[in-house]
């Protein structure tokens, strides 16, 4: 599998088939008029979507980078040998040119609490709106999705099965769920690029300060790889799903 290089290229080199698309409001009325351009969550769902899921299912979020959108991600699937029920969500903020973000960046690596806040609400409401209550969710996110991945950890973490930061960090503020992480110690995969120049070095250094005192955590870095996926990380990322989630979770065998 060749490695992905840049945050938009994963889509271009690993076209996915026979996905199903659907685009609904979350939250018709998430809108700035002083900020931003703000839409509606869309998305894009696997084709075993659960209309009614059961107590015992697990679903995964795919949660695109800044710049990105809503298929980027789906490239993942095959590369996973994925079996869970997934949904790829578009950012809400709009960029002009098919990208979008989760939030407008300020200072790289220290985003203001409030916008990623928004971010996390819209997120949430898609979740509630579109996934059964009883249903726990395994968010995979890139970049600035991986940020929002662990967000989602971070502010309901009851509903979280596992997380798998790809490129990604935290946030610097204090979040909701913060205190019961310290004491049930989730599992959280983080895979960074050894030659990632994106993701400003305070933001490593927040997110290596925090997770090992809030996650089981399952730390890679890839030499040779700078802001991308590649391999051996899709590779990593298999097997903590197959440990933490169950056998079922992907297939045995990984595609030549």
């Amino acid at each position: 599998m060749d490695p992905v290089r840049q945050q938009r290229s994963f889509r271009d080199r690993h076209r996915p088939v026979g996905h199903t698309r659907h685009r609904r409001a979350a939250r018709p009325d998430h809108r700035r008029v002083d900020g931003p351009v703000i839409s509606p969550l869309r998305d894009v769902r696997s084709p075993g979507w659960p209309a009614h899921a059961t107590a015992e299912s697990a679903v995964a979020l795919l949660l695109h980078g800044f710049g990105s959108n809503e298929r980027d991600l789906t490239g993942l699937i095959p590369a996973l040998c994925l079996r869970l029920p997934w949904a790829s969500l578009r950012a809400p903020v709009e960029l002009g040119s098919g990208g979008a973000a989760w939030f407008t960046i300020t200072t790289p690596g220290s985003p203001e609490p409030q916008p990623v806040a928004d971010a996390t609400d819209a997120i949430w409401a898609w979740v509630d709106t579109h996934v059964d209550a009883r249903t726990r969710v395994i968010p995979i996110g890139f970049s600035q999705g991986g940020l929002m991945a662990s967000q989602l950890l971070r502010t309901r973490p009851e509903r979280i099965l596992a997380t798998v930061v790809l490129g990604g960090f935290v946030l610097g503020a204090a979040q909701p769920g913060d205190g019961i992480l310290a004491a049930i110690l989730p599992p959280v995969f983080w895979g960074r690029g050894a030659l990632d120049r994106v993701i400003a070095e305070p933001a490593i250094a927040r997110t290596t300060a925090y997770l090992p005192r809030h996650s089981s955590l399952v730390e890679r870095v890839y030499p040779g790889l700078a802001h991308g996926i590649d391999g051996a990380e899709i590779g990593d990322v298999r097997e903590f799903l197959t440990t933490h989630v169950g056998g079922g979770a992907v297939s045995p065998r990984a595609p030549d």
